[in-house]
């Protein structure tokens, strides 16, 4: 091979550019003027940027870059509240360089690409009006971000300082305060201590209660911290042999509130990151599932139960739910938040392996909340042949979503309607539920 065709890198290579429309994942499309893709942070689709390439050689498909100096802005475009955000800098918001409704339209167009790429849908064909809705208490004025982040990892630098990850890179930005965090979490002051032999050091604020808790990650034989706060937390730690997590000190597990019931989520384990983001998926579910007393209904990568929980509130004392969960210390707890419904029944397993197991061959209700990758093909079409009456698919990933989607239309479901909510303001994620009933009844 000659020198001329080895590859290239292009790193810190600068084009001015006009940029297109928005892609997954909280950038935009533009082209270079010898044609070469560019994934582009900071910017907004019609604007005139020079990008400046973070990632990338002579032989990528694609480069990721940075719009490092705006020629011609948008009139989306607003001063970034965050002193930490842009080009090289904090990588947890994705759009704090728009304005709030801007943020939400853009997230719309990524939707409705997804749909339409990966599942042949309209919006109109996926139940969809087109909107992307805040949550509760989201409008602030002009200037402010909502506080909305109950739980915030913070990665911790070889100086001991907390700070966040920039973006796709394992350097860290330390940070005096995360404007998007919780008032109950930025009211235990983890940036202003060091942190010294930790990897990571995550606060966790309950939004049902006033429990407040630290999850530390030592680095490699690193000791563990004498940890005082501003605000008394209790403390688990994670092991270095086997990633379980242990109580240091005080309650092994924080209390939530979600549809008028309280749920136990121990160790750090998993809970919708947004105050209002459980409450409005389950109002979004209930909703378009319409539960009927008496129905059996499946709950599938059910974590904590709240669906679960939802569902047996409203099927009543002769219906049924089976939750199925591969979180061990997830199926604790949704044993003991549910512990008051006789009929429901928690199992511990991968969905694809323990469902073919329970030996249920129909129902009446479904629920699925599947990890980012989805649910795939193979659960889909073991769905798809309960004969629910409907699905309730919710996602945080919009192109799972879509995927998922197609293989539920090769099954015989299709969508009736589709809601997508801005849970995660600022960042490009979105949470979207679909309601999915039969093409035979439906048509």
């Amino acid at each position: 091979m000659t020198e001329q065709n080895e590859k290239q890198s292009l790193v810190g290579e600068e084009y001015e550019v006009e940029v297109g429309p928005v892609a997954h994942g909280g950038h935009c499309i533009a082209r270079t003027g010898d044609g070469r893709v560019l994934f582009v942070r900071h910017t907004l689709p019609g604007e005139k940027v020079v990008a400046k390439v973070t990632e990338g050689d002579t032989d990528s498909r694609f480069l990721r870059a940075d719009a490092v100096t705006v020629l011609e802005a948008s009139k989306d475009r607003v001063e970034a509240p965050c002193p930490y955000a842009g080009p090289g800098r904090c990588g947890g918001c994705d759009w704090q360089h728009a304005k709030p409704g801007a943020q939400r339209r853009l997230k719309g167009e990524v939707v409705a690409e997804q749909l339409r790429r990966l599942a042949g849908l309209t919006p109109e064909e996926a139940g969809w009006d087109g909107t992307v809705a805040p949550a509760e208490g989201d409008k602030v004025p002009a200037g402010q971000v909502p506080q909305w982040r109950t739980r915030v990892q913070y990665a911790v630098d070889a100086e001991g300082r907390a700070g966040l990850r920039k973006h796709r890179s394992h350097d860290v930005e330390p940070v005096d305060h995360c404007m998007i965090a919780a008032p109950g979490v930025s009211e235990l002051g983890i940036e202003k201590r060091e942190w010294p032999q930790m990897a990571t050091v995550e606060a966790i604020a309950a939004t049902g209660s006033h429990d407040r808790q630290v999850v530390l990650t030592p680095r490699p034989g690193g000791r563990l911290p004498l940890v005082e706060l501003d605000k008394p937390v209790s403390v688990l730690r994670v092991e270095e042999k086997d990633g379980a997590t242990h109580r240091v000190h005080g309650r092994p597990f924080v209390r939530e509130r979600a549809d008028g019931r309280t749920y136990r989520v121990g160790m750090g384990g998993f809970w919708q990151v947004h105050p209002q983001a459980a409450d409005t998926l389950i109002r979004a579910v209930m909703q378009g599932l319409m539960p009927r007393k008496g129905e059996m209904a499946l709950d599938l990568y059910c974590g904590v139960g709240i669906f679960a929980g939802a569902l047996a509130e409203r099927l009543g004392e002769t219906g049924a739910v089976l939750g199925i969960e591969s979180g061990k210390r997830a199926v604790e707890d949704a044993r003991h938040n549910l512990a008051d419904f006789p009929r429901v029944r928690i199992e511990q397993g991968k969905v694809e392996s323990v469902l073919p197991r329970t030996g249920i061959t129909e129902c009446d209700l479904v629920v699925l909340d599947p990890p980012r990758a989805g649910a795939g093909k193979q659960t889909v079409r073991h769905v798809a042949s309960l004969s629910a009456r409907r699905i309730a698919y919710v996602a945080c990933d919009p192109a799972a979503l879509a995927r998922d989607l197609s293989y539920f239309a090769e099954a015989g479901y299709k969508p009736r309607t589709l809601r997508v909510f801005d849970l995660f303001p600022m960042t490009h994620h979105v949470e979207c539920v679909a309601i999915l009933e039969p093409i035979a009844k439906s048509s």
